[in-house]
C-alpha cells in the first residue's frame, strides 16, 4: 500500500508527535509498504509563534497537492491540524477523496493556558476540522471517551510504543546529587506544568530534562533544582534509567511517550490522575498518581525496577503500526 502522512510537525522538532509518526512509517516500511511524508520543510515556513520549534507552512495547498498527486497515495492520513493539516483537508475534500486524521494533542487546552483563549472554542474548530475523517485516530481509551463527549465521531484506538532496546535499566551513578533522585522530561513549557514539579517539597534531588521558553525563568526560581538543557538517543536514555522517580506534572498530554520510557528504564511513575498517566499507569502497580503529587511521588519509590520494566513491554511499535494500517481508509 501507498500511504501518505501530512504532518506539520516533523524533523528537525523532536517531540511525542514527530516520534511517533517516524517510527511507525519505518514499521510500515518494514512489512513492505511505500509512506510518503509531507512535512513544513518541504515549503516556505514561518516559526510558530510562542513555539518556534514549529515550522508553519505558507500557502501550502498548490505544492501539497503536486505532491500528493505524484506520490499516487492508496491512503492519505492527516496527521495534524495546521497549515498543511488544512491544506490537506482541502485538497481531498475538492478531489472526494477520503482520509484519516489523528488527534495528537491538547490544542485548546494549549491555547487556554498561553493566551486563555475558551477552550470551548478550540473544541469547536477540532470538530469541524475532523468531522469528514473517515477515522480519527486517538491513543488512549480516556481520550476517546472525552473526545466523544465532545462531539467527535469515527474514533478509533491508535495506540503507542516504547524503544525497550534503547530505554533499559541501567546503573543509577550516571546522575549525581542526594538521592532519591526526581526527573522531569519534556518541553519547558508553560502547558507541561513544569512548576509543579519543581516547587514540590520532596527530599532529595530535582532533575530537569529539556528545553523551552520557560527554562530560563524557572532556573532563576527554582536554582537548587539541576537543569540539563535538551538531551536525546543514549544520553536521554541514561538521565531516565539513572532516576528513582520519574514525575509527569503535566495535565494536557494525550499519551506522553515519556513515561513508557521511564518505565522500560525500570523507573516508577509519579503523575496526576489525569488522561494519559490514567491508560499507561493506572491499576498497574508501577506508579501512583494523586493530585497530591508529592505524595504520589514519595510512593512511587517502593516500586520494583522489575514490575515497571515488564509493564513496559506491553507495549509495542509493531502493534501500534498494525493499529494505524487498519485504521486507514482507501482514498476511493
Amino acid at each position: 500500500m501507498r500511504i501518505l502522512i501530512v504532518s506539520d510537525a516533523w524533523f528537525p522538532q523532536v517531540n511525542g508527535v514527530v516520534r511517533t509518526l517516524d517510527t511507525v512509517r519505518e514499521k510500515l516500511e518494514d512489512a513492505g509498504h511505500k509512506v510518503g511524508v509531507v512535512s513544513p520543510d518541504m515549503f516556505r515556513s514561518v516559526p510558530c509563534p510562542t513555539y518556534p520549534e514549529i515550522r508553519l507552512a505558507l500557502w501550502p495547498g498548490r505544492k501539497l497537492a503536486r505532491i500528493a498527486d505524484a506520490f499516487g497515495p492508496d491512503a492519505i492520513h492527516i496527521a495534524t491540524e495546521g497549515p498543511l493539516g488544512l491544506a490537506a483537508r482541502r485538497h481531498c475534500r475538492r478531489r472526494g477523496l477520503r482520509f484519516t486524521t489523528s488527534f495528537h494533542t491538547k490544542f485548546p487546552e494549549y491555547l487556554h493556558a498561553r493566551f486563555r483563549l475558551p477552550v470551548s472554542w478550540g473544541y469547536r474548530l477540532l470538530r469541524w476540522f475532523h468531522r469528514p475523517s473517515r477515522a480519527v485516530m486517538v491513543s488512549t481509551p480516556s481520550l476517546e471517551a472525552m473526545l466523544a463527549e465532545r462531539g467527535f465521531a469515527n474514533l478509533k484506538r491508535f495506540s503507542r510504543g516504547v524503544d525497550v532496546e534503547l530505554f533499559r535499566p541501567r546503573p543509577k551513578s550516571f546522575l549525581e546529587g542526594r538521592r532519591p533522585i526526581y526527573l522531569f522530561v519534556g518541553r519547558v513549557a508553560v502547558e507541561k506544568s513544569v512548576e509543579d514539579f519543581l516547587k514540590l517539597g520532596l527530599d532529595g534531588t530535582k532533575y530537569v530534562v529539556g528545553d523551552g521558553p520557560e527554562l530560563e525563568a524557572l532556573k532563576a526560581r527554582y536554582p537548587e533544582a539541576r537543569f540539563t538543557g535538551f538531551k536525546g538517543g543514549e544520553e536521554l536514555a541514561q538521565h531516565v534509567a539513572a532516576a528513582d522517580v520519574f514525575v509527569f506534572p503535566s495535565r494536557t498530554d494525550t499519551f506522553g511517550l515519556v513515561l513508557l520510557e521511564a518505565l522500560a528504564s525500570g523507573v516508577p511513575v509519579a503523575a496526576y490522575p489525569v488522561p494519559g498517566p490514567l491508560d499507561v499507569v493506572d491499576g498497574s502497580g508501577v506508579g501512583y498518581l494523586d493530585e497530591d503529587l508529592a505524595r504520589a511521588a514519595e510512593r512511587a519509590l517502593a516500586i520494583p525496577a522489575e514490575a515497571c520494566r515488564a509493564h513496559a513491554l506491553n507495549f509495542t511499535w509493531e502493534r501500534a503500526a498494525a493499529q494505524f494500517l487498519a485504521n486507514l481508509a482507501p482514498i476511493r
